[in-house]
């Protein structure tokens, strides 16, 4: 059965982005982007919100048709470009790139698509993430957390009535001083 990966970025003090949902504060360098190439080459799809999945096709399809794109970059935007797609929006009418729109979050369709052939699928978007959470789906967590304080914005986890007992699977530093904490059920 496939699992459920949900990989996620933070601040020091907590927060997945700030107040205004900037993210410049993260510090993607070659080795950072390799890794993440690297696990998302296993991924057999992809699990998002709506507001995850416009941010992912407005950059790397563009990214992929781009000459001057670093081979990181590129790689990962071949990657993501390739990979089946689940989105979850109550709103959207239709989409491309692969991607099949689901309205609501089913447990026994996403246990369905969790026997299909693959490694794992990674789920992503804070407020997808927490009904996933909610809903006991997530099997696995991939914290990259990024040597800064931006003092606020949405927190790393939003509070939901639901315990997960985690164990640690893997520590890793990266150079840029990015710190990866890999949790698994």
């Amino acid at each position: 059965m496939r699992k459920i990966v949900y990989s996620l970025t933070a601040s020091l003090d907590g927060f997945f982005e700030g107040p205004d949902r900037e993210i410049d504060w993260h510090q993607v360098d070659d080795e950072l982007h390799q890794h993440m190439n690297d696990l998302y080459r296993d991924v057999s799809a992809f699990l998002t919100g709506r507001i995850t999945h416009e941010l992912m096709a407005k950059a790397w399809p563009a990214v992929a048709a781009d000459p001057d794109a670093t081979a990181t970059m590129a790689d990962f935007a071949a990657i993501w470009c390739a990979k089946p797609k689940h989105v979850f929006s109550t709103t959207w009418q239709s989409t491309d790139w692969n991607t099949t729109i689901h309205r609501e979050v089913d447990v026994e369709e996403i246990r369905r698509l969790q026997q299909e052939p693959g490694e794992y699928m990674s789920v992503g978007g804070p407020d997808l993430a927490r009904t996933f959470r909610e809903l006991d789906l997530v099997d696995e967590y991939r914290v990259y957390t990024y040597p800064v304080l931006i003092g606020r914005g949405r927190p790393l986890f939003a509070p939901v009535d639901a315990r997960a007992d985690l164990r640690l699977v893997d520590l890793r530093r990266f150079g840029n001083g990015v710190t990866l904490q890999h949790y698994a059920r």
